[in-house]
């Protein structure tokens, strides 16, 4: 099975990207939701993360703390690596197993951080999606409900797109003036046909 890995910054419209290649009938595991569902699942993580972060990384539903655990590891470089040492292997043998029940040409690996987990060395070919800084800001405005200061933040702490694109084997650029499902369309031509 053919493993392709796709990511993209902030507001870039991973996630709408990725409904298209679901309508044509290509799986999507959703690397984001799978951690967040493990870590409020899985009683081994949830451990480790109580014995990592303390017992408040959890909210008294019992569901992680994101915003918490996030103003702890963001700006604390071994934090952030110990969360990934904790959740990270836990996705990749989900993924793993997930791809086992699949059958498809190809599947898609959708993660925030594809790049910066190393995740991308699993995946056969990698996909970026792209959109300008302006679009991307708008987006996360719109959706989160945020300040445009606050998207700039969040935007400048991660990778940016330069090296994406240098990392990706595909790119797809999510402007309004261009139309992203032909794109998608050329894509899956050219990876189903060097499957």
């Amino acid at each position: 099975m053919i493993k392709i890995g796709i990511t993209g910054g902030i507001g870039s419209g991973k996630s709408t990207v990725c409904k298209v290649f679901s309508a044509i009938g290509i799986p999507v595991f959703e690397a984001d939701l799978e951690a967040k569902q493990l870590m409020n699942a899985d009683p081994e993580i949830r451990r480790q993360l109580t014995d990592t972060f303390g017992a408040a990384v959890y909210l008294p539903d019992q569901t992680i703390d994101r915003k918490y655990l996030a103003g702890i590891v963001f700006s604390n470089p071994s934090l952030l690596a110990k969360l990934n040492g904790i959740v990270h292997p836990a996705v990749r043998k989900a993924f793993s197993d997930w791809c086992e029940k699949q059958n498809s040409p190809y599947v898609l690996h959708e993660a925030a951080i594809l790049f910066e987990s190393g995740f991308y060395k699993l995946m056969d070919k990698t996909i970026v999606v792209i959109a300008t800084e302006k679009e991307r800001i708008e987006r996360v405005m719109k959706r989160d409900h945020a300040a445009a200061e606050q998207v700039i933040q969040r935007i400048r702490n991660q990778m940016n797109d330069a090296e994406r694109i240098r990392l990706a084997d595909f790119v797809i650029s999510n402007n309004d003036n261009e139309l992203i499902t032909p794109q998608i369309v050329d894509i899956d031509k050219k990876i189903r046909a060097n499957g």
